[in-house]
């Protein structure tokens, strides 16, 4: 099997930072993770060595909740809230997209997401008209080599709605034809509660849960949603949810910027995780969400970017940070959040530990912005961007090194990117 020694690093183990330490990579899994220097004859068997000196080694950043196809349509969130963004833009741009936009879009945001230090991504998926296009976002997955689960949106009301026939064939399609894969899986992905029935709801999740899979969807993203979402059941959206049974460890609630003390309450009582994605929310206009009172109420909370859409990055960084200025902006509380927490958001609790998956990164912590490193988690938390990210290695794989992506040819891939974009908004009749 390949092995790869990492040596000189400031490693973040299940007990906390220590400095010097090293890891050492066998096949696809951690067999060792120690302070202090490499032994010699350790060093003597690497197959592959990689100082890490001045870099701060951990858990690769999940990004739990994007959207790989709105990397076509960046920088178009301003001035428009929610509800306006997504009716005259970025329906009409989603529904002139191709199969080949989509490979193309979702290997962009792929690319985006691994520079900037994330292992795994989950990529809730909204166009998917025809299997052509979900295919093709599923081999773009499998080509670059992050850990990818994609969520099959839909909707069985109002604009765009498919039949609940067919939502349920094609998952039930999607997890036959990609399953038992190391780098793909598949997961339930309604868009919003005021665009879905409980009935197809209740179908599509129990695929999930016999799948061994999730439902992931938005949930009280704004006020109009909440709104909606009480003209349609009487209920706020948690405490529907909970009415439906579809609440619990297997249904992940994005956003839930306007749930109110009781839905907090269910949150945790159901063990459902919230994918927090402050940067969205704020540059939307929808809110903050209460993230002190899910975190102290017990509610698991997981970071996402969304998508680049209304972010505009998928810088995990920013989102780690923006999240904490948030709290703390909406508390007016100082140690609110502090940076080991924020960290640990964005790594899903993870650590370096023998039989772990190799999935971990190098970030640079040699330079400006960062010196003098006092505190490590304060360094990563606030002052790193996407591109203080040395390495990233996936399942023992190198993906990243000295900042050179090693899975495909970046250069001809933004290329092709800037000539479809430019078709795409002809046929959607986008002018500005």
């Amino acid at each position: 099997m390949h092995t790869i020694l990492i040596e000189n690093g400031t490693v973040l183990t299940a007990e906390g930072w220590t400095d010097p330490g090293y890891v050492w990579i066998n096949g696809d899994r951690i067999t060792a993770v120690q302070p202090g220097k490499a032994p010699p004859d350790l060093r003597a068997q690497a197959g592959e060595l990689i100082s890490a000196q001045h870099c701060a080694v951990l858990p690769g950043l999940v990004n739990a909740h994007t959207h790989l196809s709105q990397t076509f349509m960046r920088g178009l969130a301003g001035g428009r809230p929610l509800l306006p963004w997504l009716k005259e833009l970025i329906w009409p741009l989603q529904g002139a997209l191709s199969p080949e936009d989509l490979r193309l879009s979702t290997l962009l945001g792929l690319v985006e997401n691994l520079t900037c230090g994330v292992t795994r991504v989950v990529n809730h998926h909204k166009v998917a008209p025809t299997h052509a296009h979900t295919d093709a976002v599923c081999e773009a997955s499998l080509s670059v080599g992050l850990r990818v689960t994609l969520a099959r949106s839909w909707t069985d009301l109002g604009t765009n709605a498919e039949s609940p026939d067919l939502v349920t064939s094609d998952l039930r399609r999607l997890f036959a034809q990609w399953r038992d894969l190391d780098r793909l899986t598949i997961a339930n992905g309604p868009l919003a509660l005021w665009r879905c029935s409980a009935s197809t709801l209740q179908r599509t999740h129990e695929i999930a849960q016999k799948n061994g899979s999730f439902t992931h969807f938005h949930v009280s993203e704004s006020q109009d949603e909440l709104n909606m979402s009480l003209d349609l059941t009487g209920l706020r959206p948690v405490t529907w949810l909970d009415s439906i049974e579809v609440l619990g460890p297997s249904t992940q609630v994005v956003h839930a910027v306007w749930v109110d003390e009781e839905e907090i309450g269910l949150l945790a009582q159901a063990g459902a995780p919230v994918i927090h994605c402050p940067v969205s929310n704020a540059i939307l206009g929808s809110g903050i969400a209460p993230l002190a009172e899910l975190l102290s109420q017990g509610v698991s909370v997981r970071l996402g970017t969304d998508g680049p859409a209304s972010n505009d990055t998928q810088d995990m960084w920013e989102t780690i940070k923006t999240a904490v200025n948030l709290t703390r902006a909406r508390t007016l509380d100082a140690t609110a959040l502090p940076p080991p927490a924020a960290l640990r958001l964005a790594i899903d609790k993870n650590a370096l530990s023998p039989d772990c998956p190799a999935d971990l990164i190098l970030v640079n912590l040699n330079h400006p912005r960062a010196m003098p490193v006092h505190d490590v988690d304060s360094a990563l938390v606030l002052s790193t961007h996407g591109g203080d990210v040395d390495t990233v290695i996936v399942g023992g794989q190198i993906l990243m090194r000295n900042r050179r992506v090693l899975s495909l040819d970046v250069p001809t891939l933004l290329e092709q990117c800037r000539h479809a974009v430019k078709n795409l908004r002809q046929r959607a009749d986008i002018v500005a």
